[in-house]
């Protein structure tokens, strides 16, 4: 049995799901935008990996931002490598069964008003 955290595709099949280069998710990892595994010095994704690259081309080809964009953005979503995070919302409703990023109708409260979350999570730095 499959977990959503174990690495088990490859960049080629990636990138052909995505309709991108592979160079493409390389300069992503480069910007820190996707942190795959390493096996024998191949880089390998998750399904959560997966789900993580379409909000990431999500983000550039619909929503038009650059990777300094997404940078930011992404460090507004706590949860984008914490799993504790329950800050995402749809609507009024809070999903607490799935984090902000898998979803692109979703939102997270913790980054628009700043509140406490779990205490668990670090807070969020806002200058």
């Amino acid at each position: 049995m499959f977990t959503d955290d174990q690495p088990l595709f490859n960049i080629g099949v990636i990138a052909q799901n995505l309709q991108v280069h592979p160079e493409t998710l390389r300069i992503w990892e480069k910007n820190e935008l996707i942190v795959p595994s390493r096996r024998n010095k191949q880089r390998l994704y998750s399904n959560n990996d997966v789900k993580r690259l379409k909000f990431i081309h999500y983000l550039i080809n619909e929503k038009g931002l650059n990777i300094a964009g997404v940078q930011l953005l992404l460090g507004m979503y706590p949860c984008w490598t914490k799993k504790c995070c329950q800050g995402s919302k749809k609507g009024e409703a809070v999903n607490l069964n799935k984090l902000c990023w898998m979803d692109t109708t979703t939102y997270c409260f913790v980054s628009e008003d700043n509140a406490n979350y779990c205490s668990t999570c670090e807070k969020i730095q806002v200058s």
